[in-house]
C-alpha cells in the first residue's frame, strides 16, 4: 500500500533533501525515523529535491508499507516526537498504488526572500541585500520568463534530465514587510534554476543588465552567461500541487 506524507523543514543544517554518502540530509533523517516507527525499512520518494541550505514549507514524499495504517494522526505525532526541531510532519494519507510524488505533481511553487534591512528574526531564512534595486525592472524581467520554455541558461550543467523545458505559471516580485520576495510557479524546475534566475534578475535590478539582455541570456542557452546563483538560505519550496 502506498502513502503520501506532507512535511516541512528548515534546510540550514542539511546537505539538501536527497540521501548522499557521508552527508546529513532531510531524506535520510526522515526515512530513518519513519522506518523506526513502522518497524520496517521504507523508502521515501520525494516530490523533488532541494539543495543544501534550501528550506521547504510544504514538501511531499510517498512510501510503500505492507500493512494498512489506520491512525495517521498518531503516526504523525510519533514521527514528530523523534524528528529534530527543524523537520515537522503535517500529515499522512493513503494514495493510489500507482501514485508518484514526483511525476504526478502538476506544479511547484518556490519563493525567494531577500531581507532589505537588518532583522534579527530572519536569521538564515533570507538572503541579506541592502543595495538599491529597481524592482519594476526586475518584474519586467520576470514577465519575460513567460515567453520561453527552454531554461538551459539557468540549469546546472551535466544534469540527468531529458529536457530543459519548463512551463512558467507565475513569476513576480513583491514586498512583504522587511523582505523583497520573488514567487515563481512552474510545472517543473531544473537543478539550481530558481537561484540562477534570481541571481540574474538581481543584475537587472542593479542596472548591470537590461531586460533585453536578460532575454538574450535565456535565448543563448548557456549557463555561463547567466548571473551567479543567489544564496541558498533565501529559497523556500512553498507548495506542490497534484
Amino acid at each position: 500500500m502506498r502513502y503520501l506524507i506532507c512535511f516541512s523543514y528548515k534546510g540550514t543544517n542539511y546537505h539538501g533533501w536527497q540521501i548522499q554518502p557521508n552527508e546529513v540530509t532531510v531524506q535520510s533523517i526522515l526515512t530513518s525515523s519513519l522506518s523506526l516507527v513502522l518497524r520496517q525499512e521504507v523508502e521515501l520518494v520525494g516530490a523533488g529535491r532541494t539543495d543544501a541550505g534550501v528550506h521547504a514549507k510544504r514538501m511531499f514524499a510517498h512510501f510503500d508499507f505492507d500493512d494498512e495504517i489506520v491512525d495517521f494522526e498518531s503516526l504523525s505525532n510519533k514521527l514528530n516526537s523523534l524528528l529534530p526541531s527543524d523537520i515537522s510532519v503535517f500529515g499522512i494519507e493513503r494514495v493510489a498504488d500507482d501514485f508518484h510524488a514526483r511525476f504526478d505533481a502538476k506544479s511547484r511553487t518556490y519563493r525567494y526572500y531577500i531581507s532589505r534591512r537588518k532583522n534579527p528574526f530572519l536569521g538564515d531564512l533570507s538572503a541579506k541585500m541592502t543595495f538599491p534595486l529597481d524592482v519594476d525592472r526586475m518584474n519586467d524581467a520576470a514577465m519575460a520568463l513567460f515567453d520561453y520554455m527552454d531554461f538551459t541558461s539557468f540549469s546546472k550543467v551535466h544534469t540527468d534530465v531529458k529536457t530543459n523545458n519548463c512551463k512558467i505559471m507565475r513569476a513576480e516580485w513583491m514586498y512583504e514587510e522587511d523582505c523583497l520576495v520573488f514567487t515563481i510557479q512552474a510545472d517543473r524546475f531544473l537543478r539550481n534554476m530558481v537561484r540562477a534566475i534570481v541571481g540574474t534578475m538581481l543584475e537587472v535590478g542593479k542596472g548591470k543588465l537590461s531586460v533585453e539582455g536578460f532575454r538574450k541570456i535565456i535565448e543563448q542557452k548557456n549557463r555561463c552567461l547567466a548571473g551567479t546563483s543567489a544564496p541558498a538560505e533565501g529559497l523556500f519550496l512553498c507548495d506542490v500541487e497534484y
